[in-house]
């Protein structure tokens, strides 16, 4: 079906009047991105876009990605007139209204379609890398297109994941930048004076340039670049923020605030519309959109046909598989658990093969490369191992992108004290329920010599605040193998793993049942009643605890520790087992983590009877062991802190 600019233009101001009517009717949203870029959206998905409307998880469908979820009207007109997810007209007339599949920023899992969740602005970039990247590893031919504007353009992440896809030469991503040159505050000239061309020639992408309401113009460069091979395409589309609003367009006034009734009125009088109707929808607009549907879904199911084997589909890799995979620690033993982390990385690898991932630069030191199994390069899409650069923000997100693709785990890794540059795109991952897994060494002031600003202490309560984040801190190379198998069978969510730089010894009595529980009975003597000293302690500092406790057996005392490598998993189990692991008649308690307190008192059940060995500050710098002896992480001041007690 050959549709002419004037058919493109009907489909393009109806879409600009149903996102008016929908921003107008829930008094909330933001028009100006929609109207501005209903022209260079319709043009795309009615004449170029391998998207299959009866198919949303067709394995080599085109990936369309707004990373300005603000423009979100924007995305569910386009929905509704496709026929995606059966999305309604009575359902657009719910939008940014509790229960709506129509939020106020696209969300993954909420809308059928939504490839990823978006609305801060610049995780879209970083996350559309991810999907074209997953694209080659998946072996699917296909276009990621994502949608930019300027706020996504001066968000750092755009810098480091842009320059990442160019140094890799990464084709089939194009990004399609509305540049209008409006933010909230105004003009960009107040705060922006980049040459955007200049500066993405410089990462290596292919740049080229229309008028984004110029349907020959757009036309034109959508085919140029979808020709482009060894390198990704940024198209700079001239908009105006608003266009078709008689007195609001080419204003920041349009960005963020509904139209209202009047200038609704006058879009529709000058785009040719009845200004006193609302959600209205010509048959033949339909029509466009169901014959383009028609044949996308017919593609779809040819597509199928030939290539069966592709599946974006992820699943939880063979259990027996890995449990047989892991390597033996015998007690004696004494292991950093970031060494014993890359071993279980390695053995994995092996017998998981849609696992995939990097560090920002540290490799090395975090041991998270993949002995063996090729480095992805330039151009050449073949290993399995990333190297992000020093790009912390980029790497969380892309590894979000990559993982949403489907049919492959990423994961990302850095030093824990920058767990804080991932933060954002940590979020996003669990927001949209994705099973990303970040690796975090270096967990503690056991980092030493580097001093405070290499040294993690809040940083692992911040993420346990985090809903929907699974966080692992474990005590030995055991529980960290357990631990990996764990992260591995999540596929509901993001899970993190923090190891030790210092070796510590592997441990009596772990069990990887206990480890997936997130906390279990790790030592215990005596008689377990209302005297018994109880220890709660994770990662390096259960070994404290267990020598300390066998101090107070020495003295007659009963006593238990408690390893608590998952504080998520712990408080998801029912509470029979949680009464058995720390009954409450259980009240002389120690807790010690190296780390601040906070997250730790609702393990407390007597003010009196419990005492915390925990960070009240930030660390220092010098030796670990120095450093252990000045902020009381040893046996005999986790010994003296239980003898407080009693």
């Amino acid at each position: 079906m050959k549709l002419t600019n004037e058919q493109l233009q009907l489909a393009a101001n109806t879409v600009r009047c149903l996102c008016a009517d929908m921003i107008d009717k829930s008094n909330s949203g933001h028009p100006g991105a929609p109207l501005g870029m209903a022209d260079l959206a319709v043009s795309l998905w009615l004449k170029f876009l391998n998207y299959a409307p009866a198919d949303t998880k067709w394995p080599s469908r085109d990936r369309l990605v707004f990373s300005g979820g603000h423009a979100s009207a924007l995305v569910y007109a386009l929905y509704h007139l496709a026929g995606v997810g059966g999305l309604s007209m009575d359902e657009l007339k719910t939008f940014r209204q509790l229960g709506s599949r129509c939020a106020g920023h696209p969300e993954r899992g909420v809308t059928p379609g939504v490839e990823v969740t978006t609305g801060p602005l610049g995780q879209g970039v970083a996350m559309g890398v991810g999907l074209a990247l997953a694209a080659k590893k998946a072996g699917v031919v296909n276009k990621t297109w994502v949608f930019c504007g300027d706020g996504d353009m001066e968000e750092g992440i755009s810098h480091e994941a842009c320059s990442w896809a160019g140094a890799m030469k990464l084709s089939d991503l194009i990004l399609v930048y509305d540049s209008n040159g409006i933010t909230i505050e105004g003009s960009t000239a107040i705060s922006m004076a980049d040459d955007v061309k200049k500066r993405f020639e410089s990462y290596g992408w292919k740049v080229f340039a229309c008028d984004g309401h110029d349907f020959d113009a757009i036309d034109k460069v959508y085919r140029r670049a979808m020709k482009i091979a060894g390198q990704p395409v940024l198209i700079v589309a001239s908009t105006h923020i608003g266009k078709g609003a008689p007195t609001k367009h080419d204003s920041s006034g349009v960005h963020g605030s509904p139209l209202g009734a009047e200038e609704t009125k006058g879009l529709k009088t000058a785009l040719g519309f009845n200004p006193e109707e609302s959600f209205s929808v010509k048959e033949e607009v339909y029509a466009m959109f169901a014959e383009r549907a028609k044949t996308m879904n017919r593609l779809a199911k040819r597509s199928r046909r030939q290539n069966p084997s592709i599946t974006c589909e992820t699943a939880a890799p063979d259990y027996m598989k890995m449990v047989g995979a892991l390597p033996k620690y015998e007690v004696g033993q004494s292991l950093a658990t970031r060494n014993v982390s890359g071993e279980v990385l390695n053995a994995l690898a092996a017998v998981v093969p849609e696992l995939v991932g990097g560090s920002a630069d540290l490799a090395p030191s975090n041991k998270t490369y993949m002995k063996g199994l090729g480095d992805i390069a330039p151009g050449d899409f073949a290993g399995r191992n990333i190297h992000y650069g020093i790009r912390e923000l980029a790497m969380t997100a892309m590894v979000n992108g990559f993982t949403a693709f489907g049919g492959l785990r990423g994961y990302g890794a850095t030093f824990f004290v920058f767990s804080d540059y991932c933060r954002p795109a940590l979020r996003l991952a669990a927001l949209m329920h994705l099973p990303s897994i970040f690796v975090f060494s270096h967990d503690s002031f056991y980092v030493g010599e580097d001093g405070p600003t290499h040294e993690p202490v809040e940083q692992l309560a911040a993420l346990r605040a985090m809903p929907g984040v699974t966080t692992f801190r474990p005590a030995d190379a055991k529980e960290t193998a357990y631990a990996w198998i764990e992260m591995l069978l999540n596929t509901q969510g993001p899970s993190c793993i923090m190891t030790t730089r210092q070796n510590v010894p592997v441990l009596e009595g772990v069990r990887h049942e206990g480890v997936a529980k997130g906390a279990y009975i790790i030592y215990e003597s005596g008689n377990q009643g209302v005297d018994t000293m109880l220890f709660i302690a994770s990662g390096s500092e259960v070994a404290l605890c267990v020598e300390a406790a066998k101090r107070l057996v020495a003295e007659g005392r009963s006593v238990r520790v408690v390893s608590m490598p998952s504080m998520e998993l712990f408080l998801a189990q029912k509470r029979s087992y949680r009464d058995e692991v720390l009954p409450e008649l259980m009240k002389n308690r120690v807790i010690v983590e190296a780390g601040v307190r906070f997250g730790w008192d609702r393990f407390r059940l007597d003010f009196l009877k419990t005492r915390f060995v925990t960070m009240d500050g930030y660390g220092a710098s010098g030796p670990y062991k120095v450093l252990a002896e000045k902020f009381g992480f040893t046996v005999d001041n986790v010994y003296k802190a239980a003898k407080d007690i009693v």
